[in-house]
């Protein structure tokens, strides 16, 4: 596929209003991709490669920038590109202001000029960008982007901007893609056709048996419903389990459900997690006849893989964090001999075993020099709370309290495995949150014995019980430069929430700015982990693309015309930064209207 005829499709699925009428566009578009279905797939969602894998482009806004200012030609250079994104808000509108096409260098030569870019070649390209490392390497990264631009038109340029920066922004969500998979591959819209004409048919005879046939038809209907159904829920469970749009895509169109029902979990491959909500133990015991009562610690979690010979550990985000925890992966190899995959979440501790603050536990998680010093710093355990596969054995669709059962066979000698109590009874559900609270851990967690395990998914299966101390997981959008002895440090942090709850759009509303609780040292680090991600300056004041998420305390949510939320934070203060959530992991603002509300 040109890459001419995927930028004039997102075109118009950019411009379709309607939800449905997007689903037909992305349908329209997968079943026209061909042998490159899984790229154009990953690229309609911003993605080069599978959600589940962890590598990026390592590309910021200043390569991308540079790059299309060069592309652009000799009078422009990087600083117009970036005064240009602050009037016009968005990279691929101001890459798509540009005649490219006209200059030569490096990356123009090794593209061979103006000839027609392919969605292969474009993914062949981005993914030499993501594999390019060591000395030099930002020159020819930049040298890589600079030919692909070179060689784009403008509404090309447009979606090859977005895609460098993992924003494609036509508001193709993951539900879009997976019914669009079901609608162009499992037959779903072909059976809603047929079925119809058929009701026409019917409807149109009104003879003395039309109401009989009425009914018929509407009969079959519900079974034509049923199958649509049935594919969706096909095609998302396979997305489960893999976590590989692409991939999905191309086993749905080559074999069908029977392909689909084959995918399994990969040990290695890292699959969502499943997330609770708050609760309380009225709510559990009033949908479930028991719950299952576990300790909810103060860690960071993590997705145990040991394929049998070795062991791999993934975030929260499914990023590699195998190399900074090197005393999980040895008890892992310790305690168990066949492959398995766990969920849990890793702890610090003090030497008498009590639990240490999680920022203790993020000391470790992007620690990438001097580990064995860090080790000896802050020490770190495994708390594994589920088991999701074992021996070949995948168990997400069996009940929790099998899972349990298999958990402890493969653990239940160590201190890995915190002890459960199942129990119908409130007075029991609170004198375990009592301990758990006495023992310095951050409450319990309360599930549904016979809940399966959902990843990615946020359901009432899982309930977090906390104590009522609220801080708030917010994305930093924008900062602003120190003063005197801080004025090479970021100082002040422009927070944000998620203007939704259900990720259907990646807008962002702000909330306020923090500046307290910051130590120099903190600002530091601070600074080299935003810089990158600064889309433009204005003075003093910069704008931060959504990367970094920060917990924040507050004394009161209030209501503000100040910013686009409608609230303030009053008195926030900085907790830490959130490793183990990427931007849509943040709260949203629905969050905080009803923590407003309750106040």
């Amino acid at each position: 596929m040109q890459f001419a005829e995927f930028a004039a499709r997102a075109t118009e699925i950019e411009d379709e209003p309607g939800d449905l009428a997007t689903v037909d566009y992305v349908c329209d578009l997968l079943g026209d991709a061909d042998t490159e279905l899984p790229v154009v797939v990953r690229f309609l969602q911003g993605r080069v490669f599978p959600a589940w894998d962890a590598t990026t482009l390592d590309v910021g806004p200043a390569i991308l920038h540079e790059a299309i200012a060069r592309a652009a030609g000799q009078n422009v250079d990087a600083d117009d590109v970036e005064a240009k994104l602050a009037d016009v808000g968005e990279i691929g509108a101001v890459a798509a202001t540009y005649e490219f096409g006209g200059q030569r260098g490096l990356g123009a030569f090794a593209g061979g000029g103006r000839d027609d870019l392919t969605v292969a070649e474009v993914d062949d390209q981005l993914r030499d960008v993501a594999a390019t490392t060591g000395a030099g390497s930002e020159r020819r990264r930049l040298d890589t982007l600079f030919g692909l631009f070179n060689r784009a038109s403008q509404s090309e340029a447009k979606f090859l901007a977005r895609l460098v920066l993992g924003e494609m922004r036509i508001g193709v969500g993951e539900g879009s893609v997976r019914d669009a998979i079901a609608g162009a591959f499992l037959g779903v819209d072909a059976e809603r056709d047929g079925e119809a004409t058929e009701t026409d048919a019917a409807v149109g005879e009104c003879d003395g048996d039309a109401a009989d046939e009425t009914d018929e038809v509407a009969a079959g209907a519900d079974e034509i419903d049923e199958v649509a159904a049935g594919a969706v829920a096909a095609v998302e469970r396979a997305l489960q389990v893999s976590n590989d749009y692409g991939m999905v895509a191309r086993v749905a169109r080559d074999s069908g459900r029977e392909g689909l029902d084959e995918i399994a979990l990969d040990v290695g491959r890292p699959v969502q997690a499943m997330l609770a909500q708050a609760g309380t133990a009225t709510d559990a015991l009033e949908e479930w006849d028991a719950a299952v009562v576990e300790t909810k610690y103060d860690g960071a979690r993590v997705q145990v893989h040991y394929d049998g010979a070795r062991t791999a550990l993934f975030s929260r985000n499914m990023d590699d964090v195998t190399d900074p925890l090197p005393e999980v992966v040895e008890f892992v190899e310790s305690a168990v001999d066949v492959p398995v995959v766990l969920d849990g979440e890793v702890v610090a501790v003090a030497e008498d075993g009590t639990p240490l603050p999680f920022q203790e536990v993020l000391r470790r998680f992007r620690r990438k020099y001097d580990v064995e010093q860090m080790r000896e710093e802050v020490r770190v355990e495994l708390r594994a709370f589920d088991c999701l596969h074992v021996d070949g054995d995948d168990l997400l669709d069996a009940p929790l309290a099998d899972r349990h059962d298999r958990l402890a066979e493969l653990l239940g000698d160590t201190e890995a495995v915190s002890d459960v109590v199942v129990t119908d009874d409130p007075e029991k559900i609170a004198s375990v949150e009592a301990a758990a609270l006495e023992a310095g851990h951050e409450g319990i967690m309360l599930k549904d014995p016979a809940s399966t395990y959902a990843p990615g998914k946020r359901g009432r299966n899982w309930l977090k019980r906390k104590p009522d101390v609220e801080t708030l997981d917010l994305v930093v959008t924008g900062a602003e430069w120190g003063e005197g002895r801080r004025a090479n440090l970021l100082g002040t942090f422009l927070l944000s929430a998620r203007a939704t709850g259900d990720g259907s759009t990646d807008e962002y509303v702000t909330l306020g700015k923090v500046a307290t609780g910051i130590t120099d040292d903190e600002l530091a680090t601070l600074t080299e982990r935003l810089t990158p991600h600064v889309d433009h300056e204005d003075g003093q004041t910069v704008s931060i693309e959504p990367a970094v998420v920060f917990e924040v305390g507050y004394e009161e949510i209030q209501r503000s015309p100040t910013y686009s939320s409608g609230y303030a934070l009053r008195f926030p203060r900085f907790v830490g930064v959130r490793e183990d959530k990427s931007p849509d992991d943040a709260d949203s603002l629905g969050r905080v209207d009803r923590l407003a509300g309750e106040q």
